[in-house]
């Protein structure tokens, strides 16, 4: 970009913001329009012509820039709407989820090495800390750490073995098999 096209934006810098404040809602969202739509023009500036004046091609920078956030916003509000339209569960429907997935877990886990079945009833069922495992179990906290790590895997390839890859992949909800 050239300098002299580079002082101009920068000497019109109060009344880009005029322009985007009313169109965006805020000093602070038109404040963000506007970087980005020097950034752009400082990676487009070759598309000035000689003949334009260079506000005048910065205001359609800006309007390009304005469209951008728009189409931004209206995806984000999208994706929010299809989010709230999903159906959320139920106090009762996530207390009977914990104890279906908490059953299977529970009577799998029993087929694992003591250690590991106890770091997972302990952190994973009944929300200790980490630190209280390895004070428990007289380790360190980085010893816990990988013990339940350990066990979680451990439990996963019990889970893939008892129930199937599907199953394990659909969250085991509505799981039909018996644990073995």
């Amino acid at each position: 970009m050239r300098p002299e096209v580079l002082e101009a934006l920068i000497h019109n810098r109060q009344r880009f913001l005029a322009f985007l404040v009313p169109r965006v809602g805020g000093a602070e969202a038109a404040e963000e329009v506007l970087q980005a739509a020097l950034l752009k023009g400082m990676e487009s500036g070759s598309t000035l012509r000689q003949e334009e004046s260079a506000v005048a091609w910065f205001y359609r920078v800006l309007r390009n820039a304005l469209i951008d956030r728009h189409r931004h916003e209206e995806r984000e509000e999208r994706a929010l709407r299809g989010l709230a339209g999903e159906s959320a569960l139920s106090t009762e429907d996530a207390v009977e989820l914990e104890r279906t997935v908490c059953a299977c877990v529970s009577a799998l886990s029993t087929t694992l090495k003591p250690e590991y079945a106890e770091a997972l009833r302990k952190v994973d069922l009944e929300g200790q800390s980490l630190a209280a495992l390895a004070e428990a179990a007289g380790i360190t906290h980085a010893n816990a750490k990988v013990r339940l790590h350990r066990a979680r895997q451990a439990l996963g390839r019990r889970l893939e073995q008892s129930c199937g890859p599907s199953c394990c992949r659909r969250g085991c909800v509505d799981c039909p098999c018996e644990p073995t």
